[in-house]
């Protein structure tokens, strides 16, 4: 247990680092450009930046508990930080000294009642994983246990002694840093620390709670009941409390292994495809995902020997259910349309989707970043990481300094459980990207944005009949809305000096009218084509009656009054 004076320099520790390298980002950020400096304080930004991340790193290594934690919160926050500092710190991994066995001993013989010679048949003293907030050893149930949950060998996982009070104190530290920086303006306008704190501490709290994550285990598992590609450890619930987990043992074949992969006759690329859809659906379909997929909590698990002839012939094994996260449905629907204007390429659509998950405030003005995005798209689109490993470093560093400055710029706060995605979309991708190369997420994502499409395809032409019908209704009201200008215009409260603006005006209502045709056009058309598989005689209508809006579309132009 961690005593009174422990906890009050580990308190100390925290808010010193902090409060040094805020006092540095307060000069060259704020005082130095004051008196025209600013060229000055930006000549070494990037490895001040670096600088002070790699400090950070030396500190929640030293320390444990939350630092490492808050580490791997941050190198996610691509939208607060820039990357001199995410870079630093993506690979912060939980690699703490383990906690001495006695220790460990006492703690779970006093959660369980019982010395760890009657709890458990065997229990190996070294153990398998070390981590910030707990380890684990593997053992073997008694045989009356054994008997009763149908397994022998099993992991059980201890909190590490005293790590509620070193929760307490780091939660209590990160507080206190929130308060100081949420008095800077430009920190307050851009991101709300004190409610980015509180999802961070009630994270944590989740992650020491061992009897929620064996629920979140049972309740993973059920989400795949019968799908043949996914297998998740049960739970020793006779011998599970909140500081001590018990799991059967599934360790198999390290995810990203691929020599072991390989040596079980298993192609690292197949695995990578179905891990990402695996993913993918947790994500966008059962709206309840593991949100710390990184390699050590996945496992490649082979066929038995004794399997059914034609029976899958290796599974993805989750395990550690610490960290999960909630996508709520109306989240979910917008995350849909999300993945399927990335698929498209569409940046107009896709910042529309950010925007309406919440991610931007109704105020922030998109056009530099719908603009960016489509460069993006442009430039980089498609690839795959081999690909993209060909890429001049200098276009990588001249595109992410353009859209790291535009994102910055722009208000966004997160919602709710919006952090865990983009953690478990990162995650997901590095693993696939570590088991082959040349994996291409665009492969992944566009097949399952057109599966969406289609599970959509019911309601494709009563979605693009409102759509249309809003249009309709904008370009109704067009006429009134010029009318009221160039009534303000006579009556001299605006000032215009634009030539013949009643024929502009004319035009630009023939515009609107014309724009309306070709979304009426391309809607028809697309759902048609949607539609024509399942129903070939409604399809081919929608198809042919989309020609009349194209022939509107074409030749409107040509059909004006004189003057015009």
């Amino acid at each position: 247990m961690a005593d009174a004076g422990d906890t009050r320099a580990r308190y100390r520790r925290i808010l010193r680092f902090a409060s040094r390298y805020m006092v540095q980002a307060w000069w060259f950020e704020l005082v130095l450009p004051r008196f025209g400096l600013s060229a000055l304080a930006a000549r070494n930004r990037p490895q001040r930046l670096e600088h002070a991340a790699k400090r950070f790193r030396v500190l929640a290594v030293s320390l444990g508990g939350l630092m490492i934690k808050v580490g791997q919160f941050l190198s996610s926050r691509l939208d607060v930080l820039p990357p001199e500092i995410t870079t630093e710190l993506e690979g912060l991994q939980d690699e703490v000294p383990p906690v001495a066995f006695p220790a460990i001993r006492a703690l779970a013989e006093a959660e369980l009642g019982a010395p760890l010679e009657r709890a458990f048949a065997w229990v190996d003293e070294t153990p398998v994983a070390a981590a910030s907030l707990g380890q684990a050893h593997r053992a073997r149930l008694n045989p009356e246990d054994a008997a009763d949950t149908g397994f022998a060998d099993v992991v059980v996982k201890v909190q590490r002694p005293g790590i509620d009070a070193i929760v307490d104190v780091d939660l209590a530290a990160l507080r206190r840093v929130a308060a100081w920086l949420s008095r800077v303006r430009v920190v307050r306008d851009h991101v709300d620390l004190p409610a980015l704190v509180e999802e961070f501490a009630s994270t944590s709290r989740d992650e020491i709670d061992y009897v929620l994550e064996a629920r979140n285990a049972a309740r993973f598992a059920e989400n795949f009941a019968g799908d043949d590609r996914v297998t998740v450890p049960e739970v020793a619930w006779e011998r599970t409390t909140r500081r001590v987990l018990v799991l059967a043992d599934v360790t198999a074949i390290k995810i990203t292994d691929v020599d072991g992969l390989r040596a079980a006759g298993i192609d690292p690329a197949a695995v990578a495809k179905e891990f990402a859809n695996v993913m993918f659906d947790q994500l966008f379909v059962d709206g309840y995902f593991h949100a710390d997929p990184h390699p050590g909590n996945i496992f490649v698990t082979p066929a038995q020997p004794d399997a059914a002839p034609g029976a899958r012939p290796w599974r993805l094994t989750f395990v550690d259910f610490g960290m999960m996260g909630e996508v709520p449905d109306t989240l979910r629907t917008g995350l849909q349309q999300l993945i399927i204007a990335v698929a498209a390429r569409d940046s107009k659509k896709m910042v529309a989707s950010i925007r309406e998950v919440g991610a931007l405030l109704p105020s922030a003005d998109t056009g530099e970043l719908e603009r960016a995005m489509t460069a993006l798209f442009a430039r980089f689109g498609g690839m795959g990481f081999a690909e993209l490993q060909k890429v001049d470093p200098r276009e990588f560093q001249d595109f992410a300094t353009e859209f790291g400055d535009v994102v910055r710029s722009l208000p966004f706060q997160l919602p709710e459980n919006f952090l865990l995605i983009v953690r478990a979309i990162s995650l997901t991708s590095g693993v696939c990207s570590a088991l082959d190369p040349a994996f291409n997420v665009w492969d992944a994502v566009e097949p399952y944005a057109d599966q969406l499409l289609r599970d959509q395809s019911g309601n494709l032409v009563q979605g693009f009949a409102r759509e249309a019908v809003s249009v309709a209704g904008v370009v109704a009201r067009l006429p009134k809305r010029l009318d009221e200008m160039v009534s303000q215009i006579v009556d001299g409260r605006l000032v215009a000096e634009v030539p013949k603006l009643d024929q502009k005006l004319r035009r630009l209502e023939r515009m609107g009218r014309r724009a309306v045709s070709a979304v009426l056009f391309a809607g028809l058309l697309i759902s048609g084509a949607v539609l024509r598989s399942q129903d070939l005689v409604i399809g081919t209508v929608l198809m042919i009656v989309s020609v009349l809006p194209l022939l509107h579309t074409l030749f409107s132009g040509f059909l004006r009054r004189p003057g015009e």
